[in-house]
């Protein structure tokens, strides 16, 4: 028999078999997406390297280390560009919504030749306070007084924020739309001389991915449920209810 359709807000409530041509048809797009994004991975791997040749610098809790002393003895290393200027009482919170993210990923990243670290012009006491009260795990330096932040152009002194145009995200951008701080994610490869390479970099919506609990939204009935980008997000210390869902406990 032939149900009735209803509609629960913008969406018809439909017969098993309809909603069932409806998904297949959609797996059919979601095919197409993965396939799309395996393409485009090939893509980014082809990308041509650029050689480091600068000395960068950064504070760590071992000391004075540079670029090549990161890697950690890997040979890849990914830097996360954390939005945390110096004197800032607290780190970017869609930067820390990203952030929750990383521990879970370390032993299997460290496990693949990979290092990941973040990444901030602030000093360090400021990063370790700050990481202290989020409970992170993660490597995480200060690139404080070195040129790196505006090099990957994810910091903005304020002459260049003055001028009215920024280069951000591989184009021009007013100012008007930037920050002193942008977010960003950078890879770099190293070889066996010790020659570092900058082999990709992603900034604005780019690093998302690496957000799960996004992923996990796109796939909720009422998905991220945003009237802006993230406009619901708090660091995870300052929602009203900061303590998991204990129902199956």
């Amino acid at each position: 028999m032939q149900l009735p359709t209803q509609q629960t807000s913008r969406h018809p409530v439909v017969s098993r078999e309809e909603w069932l041509k409806a998904r297949k048809a959609l797996l059919a797009r979601e095919k197409e997406a993965t396939r799309l994004r395996d393409a485009i991975n090939a893509e980014r791997l082809a990308l041509p390297w650029v050689r480091v040749d600068k000395p960068y610098a950064f504070d760590t809790p071992r000391g004075k280390r540079t670029l090549a002393a990161l890697f950690d003895g890997r040979s890849q290393l990914i830097v996360y560009h954390f939005m945390l200027a110096p004197g800032w009482k607290a780190g970017c919170d869609g930067c820390s919504f990203l952030a929750d993210h990383l521990d879970g990923a370390l032993i299997h990243l460290n496990n693949h030749e990979v290092t990941l670290i973040a990444v901030s012009r602030a000093r360090l006491p400021e990063i370790e306070a700050y990481k202290r009260r989020m409970g992170w795990r993660f490597p995480w330096v200060s690139s404080y007084g070195s040129d790196f932040n505006y090099d990957f152009q994810v910091s903005f002194t304020p002459d260049e924020l003055a001028s009215g145009k920024v280069h951000y995200n591989y184009t021009e951008i007013d100012a008007a739309q930037a920050a002193e701080e942008l977010p960003g994610l950078s890879a770099f490869s190293i070889d066996e001389t010790g020659t570092v390479f900058h082999t990709y970099s992603s900034y604005a919506r780019g690093p998302e991915e690496l957000i799960g609990t996004l992923m996990i939204l796109d796939r909720a009935p009422k998905g991220r449920n945003e009237t802006t980008v993230m406009n619901w997000v708090r660091r995870h210390d300052e929602y009203e209810s900061s303590a998991p869902h204990s129902c199956c406990v």
